[in-house]
């Protein structure tokens, strides 16, 4: 048997599953499981390996914080056909006629006012692909900034709470998943802010990409129009408050707020007089895909973390970036970097899985707030849902929208470079005001 120092042995881990991920295509948890389980065998035999994948596997589904997964994605499944959002939109559009980018504008906010109730990239991206990208496109709107928009605007259900990767985030770094979510909410508003003022200095500079809606077409007077607008949004704002008002003031825990939020939502269904069997057996269906999905890459991601650790190849990973150079900050920017290009190549949850076992105690020895450092980090993870390859909102608005629309992936990876751009310089303003998103989980009760 060759003997493979613990060098060798990272090299051929984390290449093997860019190999298998992107030259395979096989699906992330098969990669990360397979490589993890032969290197196991190989390294140190059928029984430690097989001991190491049932207790990784065991701990992951015994975590009552992880119930919160599928309370979650099942609020964001039951919105996604309760006919809330369309409403919304409905009030956005009539709203802003005569604006020129205001359906952009509004395709923001509606993703925000979404993002703020799903925590579920997928319901959220093709929810607005369904509902507003036909809207923009037969009004004359540039395809590429359309796109960008649904993209933008929908990818913000993975930062804005409640957010799985959040609460996926928590148990791995020991922080407080409710801490997480308030700390993701003025970062992900921020976000949203500077999405909207990109559109309007755009539209201001092109106008030809985003005319207006004819004045004559909507002829309801301001206050009517604004009333109409409160009254379709009213019902998410109480879903939002019922959610993250409940982790504010210590009344519910993230798990717990997951089930008001599932209840609150299957009313809001009800209201809306969509709640039938059709619906449930809909949302479920997704539940059960997602959370299986979700589980099933975090148990055998944390396999291939045991067995990584386990061969000492943490401690490799950690001297390479701690020897980098350039001091703490230095560090700091290569593990952002590291994160970002695996972005390209590796799922979200598989980078979580993989390499906040390795940064966290990094990030502790170079003295970082934790909760800090790990808001960071899923604000850089943003970036990945629209850089391709592996761009789960470019797969999502591809997949949902209409063939009719002409909507190409040409149009959609030029429209969501700006957002990309948006989010690199918004994490500037974060490092350098840590309060931005510090002070709110600060005032936590």
């Amino acid at each position: 048997m060759i003997e493979l120092s613990p060098e060798m042995i990272s090299a051929i881990m984390l290449g093997g599953i860019l190999l298998a991920v992107v030259i395979t295509g096989y699906p992330l948890a098969l990669a990360i499981g397979g490589v993890a389980f032969w290197m196991g065998i190989y390294l140190f035999g059928p029984a430690l390996t097989f001991e190491i994948f049932y207790s990784r596997s065991y701990d992951m589904l015994n975590n009552y914080v992880l119930l919160a997964v599928p309370g979650f994605v099942l609020m964001g499944a039951v919105l996604e056909h309760s006919g809330a959002a369309e409403g919304v939109f409905d009030e956005l559009y009539k709203w802003f006629a005569g604006l020129r980018g205001g359906l952009a504008l509004a395709t923001i906010i509606l993703g925000t006012i979404v993002a703020a109730t799903v925590g579920v990239i997928a319901a959220s991206v093709t929810l607005l692909t369904l509902t507003a990208l036909p809207s923009m496109v037969k009004r004359g709107y540039d395809r590429a900034l359309a796109a960008g928009a649904v993209c933008a605007g929908g990818s913000l259900g993975i930062l804005i709470p409640p957010s799985i990767m959040l609460v996926i985030y928590g148990p791995m770094a020991n922080l407080s998943v409710g801490k997480m979510l308030l700390g993701a909410f003025m970062p992900g508003f921020f976000l949203s802010a500077c999405y909207c003022l990109y559109i309007v200095i755009r539209c201001i500079l092109q106008p030809h990409i985003a005319p207006p809606i004819p004045p004559g077409e909507i002829k309801e007077p301001f206050l009517i129009k604004t009333g109409k607008l409160a009254v379709a949004i009213g019902p998410l704002v109480f879903l939002i408050l019922a959610v993250l008002g409940s982790l504010f003031f210590g009344i519910a825990s993230p798990t717990e707020a997951a089930g008001v939020g599932s209840l609150a939502t299957l009313i809001l269904a009800a209201a809306h007089r969509r709640l039938d069997m059709h619906l449930l057996k809909k949302a479920a269906s997704t539940t059960v895909k997602v959370s299986g999905m979700v589980l099933l890459i975090g148990m055998l991601a944390s396999s291939f973390t045991g067995i990584f650790m386990r061969a000492g190849c943490d401690e490799v990973v950690a001297k390479f970036i701690l020897g980098a150079g350039g001091g703490k900050w230095g560090v700091f920017f290569i593990i952002m970097f590291i994160c970002f290009i695996l972005g390209f190549f590796i799922d979200w949850l598989g980078i979580l899985f993989i390499m906040v076992p390795i940064i966290t105690p990094i990030a502790e020895k170079l003295g970082f707030d934790a909760l800090w450092f790990a808001m960071i980090i899923c604000i850089n993870l943003q970036m990945s849902f629209m850089t391709p390859p592996f761009a789960y909102a470019i797969f999502y608005i591809r997949g949902a929208a209409d063939p009719a629309l002409e909507v190409t992936t040409k149009h959609i990876i030029q429209g969501v470079i700006p957002y990309v751009v948006i989010i690199a310089l918004a994490l500037v303003v974060f490092i350098w005001w840590p309060e931005i998103i510090l002070w709110l989980p600060a005032k936590m009760m």
